[in-house]
């Protein structure tokens, strides 16, 4: 999770998001944001896969986007 008040932030949403991925990548399930981020997408990939006109891939890649999203802007 990025700090508001870090000196590095530079308020770019894209950079933000590369840089928490690769480290997610990096650290594997250690990052703090691994976790949060594949509960989601498993969530959203259930509620994909109940709901009609929604697939299980694009729930999956909803829940997994939206807990990103919510990790980098509280």
């Amino acid at each position: 999770m990025q700090n508001p008040d870090d000196p590095h932030n530079s308020g770019d949403l894209i950079a933000d998001a590369r840089e928490e991925i690769v480290g997610m990548a990096k650290q594997g399930m250690a990052h703090p944001s691994t976790k949060p981020v594949l509960t989601a997408g498993a969530i959203g990939a259930v509620a994909g896969a109940v709901l009609p006109v929604v697939s299980w891939p694009v729930g999956l890649l909803a829940g997994a986007g939206f807990m990103l999203y919510k990790r980098l802007r509280p």
